[in-house]
């Protein structure tokens, strides 16, 4: 276990508010820097311990947003549920392939994870949708398979997924994007929970550094949302380069990887 001199305390600490403050900015994309952040600047050597870390915190910060939704009445329960439920069980078996793949290979696929993160981003957002949707048996035949695949992807990257839910409950049962954001954290956490468990399991995550992630978090998570009021006007322009900004921290994350793997 990492020893937590001053130094990596502070370097943990900024990393958590590094995700706080894209989070709050944007509201998505910015957990999946969390493995990242760890492992090239706090110096956790093992990319398991990293992911399954960050993963607890993906989830603690998903529920936190998720209490503010519910409280707004944008949740779509039925449909959350389901789609959670089923893709509890993908983020087990996901969790579970992703703690025997070698831990380089993990991360040339977090480098393909973050990719696509980055290049939904691009995509101008969908407002169109029946914000009174309610679910029906065919739905659910739709939800269940859908949850269930972009669970296991959830699960063997050791992130939230909102980039897949969110689409996946527009098109599986035409809700709002709005609503669908908002019932996406349900899934977000409880699939970083049951990732971050079945790492526990293994004894590859550390309670310390979720605390301190969080605690960063917290501080970056109100710069995030001062900034993003500051930014209202251009915050299509500023999403765009923090999807390139991601599309670059893959780049380095997939080469180091690479590198690793090649030059053995």
């Amino acid at each position: 276990m990492i020893e937590l001199t001053p130094h990596l305390i502070t370097l943990t600490l900024l990393s958590g508010a590094i995700v706080g403050l894209f989070l709050g900015t944007f509201g998505g994309g910015g957990s999946v820097l969390a493995a990242p952040l760890l492992i090239y600047l706090v110096g956790v050597e093992d990319p398991h311990i990293a992911i399954g870390t960050s993963a607890a915190g993906v989830a603690a910060i998903a529920l936190f947003s998720l209490i503010g939704h519910w409280r707004g009445g944008r949740v779509k329960w039925p449909c959350a549920i389901v789609f959670a439920l089923s893709g509890l069980i993908g983020s087990i078996l996901g969790s579970s392939l992703a703690k025997i793949t070698e831990g380089d290979v993990l991360m040339l696929g977090f480098a393909a994870a973050m990719t696509m993160i980055a290049l939904s981003m691009f995509r101008k957002p969908k407002t169109a949708g029946d914000p009174d949707v309610t679910l029906t048996p065919g739905m659910v035949l739709q939800l269940a398979p859908t949850g269930l695949v972009v669970g296991l992807a959830a699960g063997f990257f050791g992130i939230g997924g909102g980039f897949l839910i969110v689409p996946g409950l527009m098109l599986a049962v035409g809700m709002t994007m709005a609503n669908a954001t908002a019932s996406s954290l349900v899934s977000v956490s409880i699939f970083g929970a049951a990732t971050s468990a079945n790492y526990a399991l293994s004894g590859l995550v550390d309670g310390r550094l979720i605390l301190l992630l969080l605690a960063g978090g917290a501080v970056g998570g109100i710069g995030g949302i001062l900034l993003s009021k500051a930014l209202a006007e251009r915050l299509g322009v500023a999403r765009m380069a923090f999807a390139i900004m991601i599309l670059l921290v893959a780049a380095f994350v997939a080469f180091q990887a690479a590198s690793a793997l090649f030059l053995e």
